[in-house]
């Protein structure tokens, strides 16, 4: 019998819909619209409004170590939990690596992603937040930071608060750890240094926005480490930021049906100022 990571590893194989509504009788009618932000065939998202007014964006970042094999439907489910409960939600699609990415392109693209968002009519950037699984993770909280550096420094849209699923946040240790059999080499096309400062979260502490972490305690793919390390550092330096671990594995924390999604659905309230 399949297996919850297998389901949840086979639907980035899923075809990737333009337009989609809810099937289900009884629930809410969400529409969910996609908008390029460039032209690559990756370079676009997808649009998913609440009804009535929303609380703000969550921006969702998909996971599975900036491989190009895992696409946005990772993120969908979650972008549908998220606009029932009065987000607008915001489910980015990036180059990732064999497919036009790794760095620089896929940290422009999720920058570009972020920035599309001005253009968008009737949506209130105010509270921006950003919700990333995994590779995901990394890359939200680097989003929060990212217009310290020259090449996003022009950045109009910034993010006001992260929560990371299962991050890899700190690109060094996964460098010297084999995180995702030699990934963040992948990403960067050599072994994570202290001189990439510009790519890793660890080493842009401390951010002036909070910054969440949830981590399954029994994660076998990304050690819990990689959040509750990065948290320590952060306080320590004086920034906002906190871990939960939770019960489960890798992907409970991208399971909408999870004590754990439900407590992420509450920091994300918080971070919102709701």
């Amino acid at each position: 019998m399949p297996t919850r990571r297998s389901l949840l590893l086979a639907a980035a194989t899923l075809p990737l819909a333009g337009c989609t509504t809810s099937p289900d009788p009884g629930t809410k009618e969400l529409t969910t619209m996609r908008v390029t932000y460039g032209d690559d065939p990756s370079q676009f998202a997808e649009l998913t409004r609440p009804e009535g007014e929303s609380r703000g964006v969550v921006v969702v970042i998909h996971g599975g170590f900036w491989k190009a094999e895992y696409d946005l439907e990772l993120g969908r489910p979650l972008a549908r939990s998220l606009a029932e409960r009065g987000w607008t939600a915001w489910n980015i699609e990036y180059r990732r690596v064999d497919a036009g990415g790794g760095a620089p392109a896929t940290f422009d693209d999720v920058h570009a992603a972020i920035e599309r968002l001005a253009g968008l009519e009737g949506v209130d950037t105010t509270t921006l937040l950003t919700l990333g699984h995994s590779a995901g993770g990394h890359l939200a909280v680097w989003a929060a930071g990212r217009q310290r550096y020259a090449a996003w420094s022009g950045a109009t849209v910034r993010v006001t608060g992260a929560l990371s699923q299962a991050g890899v946040l700190d690109l060094v240790q996964a460098s010297q750890d084999d995180l995702g059999s030699g990934a963040v080499e992948r990403l960067l096309g050599h072994r994570a240094t202290a001189a990439d400062e510009a790519w890793d979260p660890q080493q842009q502490l401390p951010l002036d926005v909070p910054v969440r972490c949830v981590h399954g305690r029994v994660d076998d793919i990304v050690p819990p480490s990689q959040s509750s390390d990065y948290v320590a550092a952060a306080t320590s330096a004086g920034a906002d930021a906190a871990v939960e671990l939770v019960d489960g594995d890798h992907f409970v924390v991208i399971d909408p049906d999870s004590p754990a999604w439900s407590r992420q659905l509450e920091l994300l309230e918080e971070l919102g100022g709701r």
